[in-house]
């Protein structure tokens, strides 16, 4: 029977993320373009979402009557030594609970896009990434270790950057996609450091077997683990002083905002403090970051939702409350309240988020006033209204020096190591004159134009000699696919791949 579980897991793990590479086959092959793909669009996210849903339901009821699994491990991935990634699952009430109702509201907002979306130009956009969010946050629930969760995290941050700037012909969407992306790399950080901890000093990244081998372990290196993990949890689920991504992500398309915002991926930080319940006890003193994180946040989203103006702020604020009160939750050991409590408000703010379109037809009649003790503090509600300058002061902490460390590492590499390697030849001339060589610079490219001079005399000798015209041709080829390649990587849009890479080395 534990072959039908792994079976039906693997499943439902992998129908979306099945139908999201469907979905941009056709994109790529030109067959699934505009209002005419859309049905067959809409019928692969949903079908695969709904076959998800009924195969979760029956391993969880599976559970319900004969127990949890525990972890199951599919395959290994990397052995050495006593050391081992594997990729695993871990079937437990809480993984299955809150996958099955989180990803029931995944399926929910789908549905709902269909009709919502109907014609826009991004159609089968959306629903790419909606699917492959469905798999990435399924990966995060039903993780059996960090690494595999860790994957899931990356691919669900990824699905919110393009989502935020679905609407990527207006500057606003990017730049506010832009700085959700860069200020979400901190907490990615943080993870990173949990992973490498948990593996380098208690050689596992297993739940199970890291809850174990914590209670022999100096206190300092769960601490570490759990440092990490907090971080990327506070960061992930938009806690105090990090709240300002979250109402510039807000940006995206309603359903998106739904389902990343308000009822899934902002829980995903609670959810992994829930994971990491055992360690929290092993580690006390680490509970009063949750409670701080937790008591500011509760404390700046209540005020700041008293002077909102739009539907969509004022219920994202109202959003940042509850999952304030989540971490105040399980910082005072409240775990199984937590748990209800998060889906419990899952499903009510996606309800509330998908009525915000038809908010004005519901409103019986204006607005309620500010609160007269607000008014008598005008200090306060400009404080509020400006959102206690976070914004602002992220740009300068976070976001600018951030850009001048990439403007800096480009401009070490056209002045270092451009110089010593030596930049592409397709820089040198024409790229459809295939005969001319490319005339490499710097010591390092003078090295390699005297080694291609060799094998150019070693091919012609010994291989063109023979007849070989169709092998030069194709020598040719490649190598200017080769070229093209090197001078796409090398544009500006990669260097969110640099900034990522600095902020982990420096964090």
């Amino acid at each position: 029977m534990n072959e039908w579980l792994d079976l039906m897991t693997a499943l439902a793990l992998v129908l979306p993320l099945l139908a999201a590479g469907w979905i941009g086959l056709g994109m790529l092959l030109d067959w699934n373009r505009g209002e005419a793909g859309e049905a067959e669009t809409a019928l692969a996210a949903t079908l695969s979402g709904t076959l998800s849903v009924l195969l979760l339901g029956a391993v969880g009821l599976y559970s319900l009557l004969y127990g949890t699994p525990g972890t199951r491990t599919w395959f290994i991935w990397l052995a050495s030594g006593d050391d081992t990634l594997a990729f695993s699952v871990l079937l437990d009430s809480l993984s299955l609970s809150l996958g099955l109702v989180l990803n029931l509201i995944i399926l929910l907002v789908i549905r709902f896009a269909v009709n919502y979306l109907h014609r826009e130009p991004a159609f089968q956009r959306f629903f790419l990434f909606m699917a492959l969010f469905q798999g990435a946050m399924l990966l995060i629930l039903l993780a059996g270790n960090l690494l595999v969760a860790f994957i899931g995290w990356e691919l669900a941050g990824l699905c919110s950057f393009v989502l935020i700037a679905y609407d990527r012909e207006r500057t606003t969407a990017t730049a506010n996609a832009t700085y959700a992306f860069l200020s979400n790399r901190i907490g990615d950080a943080g993870f990173l450091i949990a992973l490498y901890t948990a593996l380098a000093f208690m050689g596992t990244t297993q739940w199970e077997r890291l809850f174990l081998r914590a209670q022999e372990a100096p206190s300092l290196v769960p601490g570490m683990v759990l440092l990490g993990l907090i971080g990327a949890a506070w960061v992930k689920s938009a806690q105090f002083p990090f709240c300002g991504w979250i109402t510039r992500a807000i940006e995206g398309p309603t359903p998106s905002s739904a389902v990343f915002y308000s009822a899934v991926m902002v829980h995903a930080g609670v959810y992994l403090m829930l994971r990491a319940a055992p360690l929290l006890e092993q580690v006390p003193f680490m509970n009063g970051l949750l409670l701080l994180a937790g008591g500011l946040t509760l404390v700046y989203a209540w005020l700041c939702a008293q002077v909102q103006t739009d539907i969509k702020s004022a219920l994202i604020h109202a959003t940042l409350m509850q999952v304030g009160l989540m971490m105040l939750w399980i910082g005072l050991g409240w775990y199984r309240l937590a748990a209800i409590h998060l889906a419990l408000h899952a499903c009510w703010r996606a309800y509330q988020f998908l009525q915000a379109p038809a908010f004005m037809q519901q409103v019986p009649g204006m607005a309620p006033p500010t609160a007269a003790w607000l008014q008598r503090y005008p200090w306060l509600y400009r404080a509020a209204l400006l959102r206690f300058w976070l914004d602002p002061l992220a740009e300068w902490f976070l976001i600018q020096p951030t850009r001048l460390l990439a403007r800096e590492a480009e401009l070490f590499e056209e002045q270092v190591v451009e110089r010593v390697v030596g930049i592409p030849a397709l820089e040198h001339g024409d790229p459809h004159q295939l005969s001319d060589a490319g005339i490499g610079s710097g010591l390092g490219g003078r090295l390699m134009q005297w080694l291609a001079g060799l094998f150019a005399l070693f091919e012609e000798r010994l291989v063109l000699n023979n007849g070989g015209a169709g092998l030069s041709g194709l020598i040719n080829t490649i190598g200017q696919r080769f070229e093209q390649i090197e001078t796409f990587l090398r544009q500006p849009r990669y260097l969110v791949l640099m900034v990522a890479i600095t902020l982990v080395v420096i964090l």
